[in-house]
């Protein structure tokens, strides 16, 4: 279901990153949580993630071919951009909302134990 999604499915994980990154870094953060919460969502290990980083990889294809989607990502909860997690249909981009639920509470300093639920 792309349609108006389609500008979420076509953004590069690479160009993305290093957002989630700065933004981490501006709040003063522990980067190492950024990899973590990716690790625990999508099942991907450290070298991956970097590799990705490096690729032209979609979001699309980023979780696609994610090697497990956590099934606990159902409990994050919450809003992003105005728009309940819960409420979102499409998975593709429930699945992107969710990494960016992730780094919010990372930057806002909630503790690591919390965010993996």
């Amino acid at each position: 279901m792309k349609g108006s999604n389609q500008r979420i499915y076509d953004l590069t994980f690479a160009s993305i990153y290093p957002l989630y990154r700065a933004k981490i870094q501006r709040k003063s953060q522990n980067l190492v949580y950024l990899d973590q919460v990716i690790t625990w969502l999508t099942g991907y290990d450290q070298a991956s993630i970097q590799k990705l980083a490096d690729s032209q990889v979609s979001f699309e294809q980023f979780f696609n071919q994610a090697p497990k989607l956590n099934p606990k990502r159902k409990l994050i909860s919450g809003s992003i951009c105005g728009i309940k997690l819960d409420q979102i249909d499409d998975s593709i981009v429930q699945n992107v909302r969710y990494l960016d639920k992730l780094v919010d509470e990372i930057a806002k300093g909630r503790a690591i134990e919390k965010i993996l639920r």
